[in-house]
């Protein structure tokens, strides 16, 4: 049987794109407390299916898909820049293609407004009408208002008119940033991303038998099955080393390891990864909110996407490769070390070498000297630093590893920062080893 939380959610996603909510709407509608409607309100809105704007309410968009992840809709634009929706309501769920900024005179800027687009403008009424006409939706810097002409060919034309009272310059910096960042996370894999490509996981049940376990391994070749209710929930995980000594007619229930360890759709991969090594399983189940099953993967499976994330062309910069860019690797005494000089962004705020750049430089080299032993795949699992001096702007240096120990699933290593030959910063490094 559902719960009312996720009649909720199915109600939601029933309704048409644009749709405008509310907590009072749907506690009534579906005879539910005010709470309950709430918490479902705010899962959908986790979900990305609906979109809650100041001042105009919670609005059903759809739900963009991975690949799509770098697009914002105009509801966004709203929350982004703090605006304030003018007129066009029923647009706010259209999705934004291009913005283009309305610095030129009207015949000049026509060659540029299209369908889908987002014109950034000031006070200036006629452009406000033209692009509306032409079938892009306009954004009004400076706080300012628009006439009540184009608030009815707004809410006409079902295009979003929105004021903000940031300039020009400041309104595209926020709204490129936010597609910066999409791009970012668009690169950064999922467990979901991986599921994708698996079929459907075969499971017990509690009152099922050894024997159908046995039976499953022959014909599967695998050794670790889920164990699922009726409903789908996930209460165990059984091995081929938890059966050893039972009889043929015993319970899966008397054999399943209890309470598994698992993972949600939106978990990344690094962090399945890193699980998988800490409790050091093999498989690891994915569930829904509701602990129903969604799929399994494998400690390979994990590894090899990862690795094939590694060689995949980045678009979007993180701060880790903001941190490294300036720096090349060289080699002193067969050992690979990293040379560069400290840029404006890597100090903090007293002009000196900030203690995260530092640490990341120090990681970054690190992992490249392991590589060099084919240990691909770590997770760094302890750091311990010490700054011995300042380091200041547009100083050069050197960071040095050393290996004090390669195990076949631990290393240790020392790391020393040089400026002319002299050691400012020093860190000792443990590094765990991911395993296929």
């Amino acid at each position: 049987m559902t719960t009312k939380h996720e009649q909720i959610l199915a109600y939601i996603e029933q309704l048409e794109i644009g749709h405008k909510i509310s907590v009072r709407q749907i506690a009534k509608t579906l005879s539910v407390s005010d709470g309950t409607a709430y918490r479902a309100i705010k899962d959908a809105e986790t979900r990305g299916i609906v979109n809650t704007i100041e001042r105009v309410g919670t609005v059903r968009i759809e739900k963009k898909q991975r690949s799509e992840i770098e697009k914002i809709t105009f509801a966004e634009v709203v929350n982004i820049v703090d605006g304030t929706v003018l007129g066009g309501k029923e647009g706010l769920h259209k999705t934004l293609t291009k913005f283009v900024i309305g610095a030129m005179k009207l015949e000049a800027l026509l060659r540029y407004v299209g369908p889908g687009n987002l014109l950034i403008v000031g006070n200036r009424d006629r452009v406000h009408q033209v692009s509306l006409e032409y079938g892009a939706a306009v954004l009004i810097t400076g706080g300012f208002d628009a006439t009540e002409e184009v608030k009815q060919l707004a809410d006409f034309y079902q295009l979003p008119v929105i004021s903000s009272s940031y300039d020009t310059f400041t309104v595209a910096s926020l709204i490129n940033r936010a597609i910066y960042d999409r791009l970012i996370k668009k690169e950064i894999l999922l467990v979901e991303d991986l599921l994708a490509t698996h079929d459907q996981p075969i499971t017990l049940e509690p009152v099922d038998s050894v024997d159908k376990f046995h039976q499953l391994v022959r014909e599967t070749s695998h050794s670790k099955f889920p164990v699922v209710e009726e409903t789908g929930r996930i209460v165990g995980m059984v091995t081929a080393k938890d059966v050893i000594g039972l009889s043929a007619s015993d319970r899966i229930e008397k054999a399943m390891t209890r309470s598994p360890v698992y993972v949600h759709p939106h978990t990344s991969l690094a962090a399945a990864a890193h699980e998988m090594v800490w409790e050091g399983i093999e498989l690891l189940p994915v569930v829904d909110e509701q602990k129903r099953l969604l799929g399994i993967v494998s400690r390979q499976d994990v590894i090899e996407s990862l690795q094939t994330m590694q060689k995949q062309p980045q678009v979007g910069e993180t701060v880790h490769e903001l941190s490294t860019r300036g720096f090349q690797e060289a080699m002193r005494e067969g050992t690979p070390v990293l040379r560069g000089k400290i840029s404006p962004q890597m100090t903090d705020s007293l002009g000196i070498l900030s203690t995260g750049v530092l640490t990341t430089l120090m990681t970054e080299t690190c992992l490249r000297l392991l590589r060099k032993y084919h240990r691909e795949d770590l997770v760094i699992q302890n750091l311990t630093l010490y700054t011995l001096k300042p380091v200041q702007l547009e100083t050069m240096i050197e960071i040095v590893p050393k290996i004090l120990e390669l195990g076949r699933n631990q290393a240790k290593l020392d790391v020393e920062v040089l400026t002319d030959q002299q050691v400012v910063g020093k860190a000792l490094i443990t590094a765990q080893m991911i395993e296929k």
